[in-house]
């Protein structure tokens, strides 16, 4: 099961009428845990800056005792950074995307635990997760 935080809050928004703090992630912490607990394997696709919803994904896991995996994907070179993000379209319906100064100006945390790291930087998709799969023995 695949799920976008973006498309839970974006749905808050648009359904609710409400400014999305931390309710998407909350929402989806729940619908990851019914998965988990049927036993289908799960991705939760999403920014996760900080050390807090690292850690509570981890919880959701641990909670149904399920594997859990951290990824964070990056692209080390500025300047092919800035050019996707100004770039991409988005793919939620209403979502507005943060632009170039308020990607740089997010608030992150280094990671603590165990991630696997995907550096995208001169790549193509298809190289990259491969080496995804390779690097998570699949």
């Amino acid at each position: 099961m695949y799920l976008r935080v973006d498309t839970v809050e974006q749905g808050l928004r648009d359904l609710c009428n409400v400014k999305v703090e931390g309710e998407g992630y909350r929402l989806s912490y729940r619908v990851i845990r019914d998965n988990l607990e049927l036993g289908v394997s799960c991705i939760a696709d999403s920014c996760n800056p900080i050390e807090l919803t690292r850690q509570e994904w981890q919880q959701v896991a641990e909670s149904v005792d399920a594997r859990f995996v951290n990824i964070e994907v990056c692209c080390s070179d500025s300047d092919e950074h800035e050019y996707r993000v100004n770039t991409r379209p988005s793919e939620v319906a209403n979502l507005r995307l943060p632009d170039w100064s308020q990607v740089r100006n997010r608030h992150y945390e280094a990671w603590k635990g165990n991630v696997i790291r995907i550096d995208t930087s001169g790549q193509q998709i298809e190289t990259s997760f491969s080496e995804l799969v390779d690097k998570l023995g699949i």
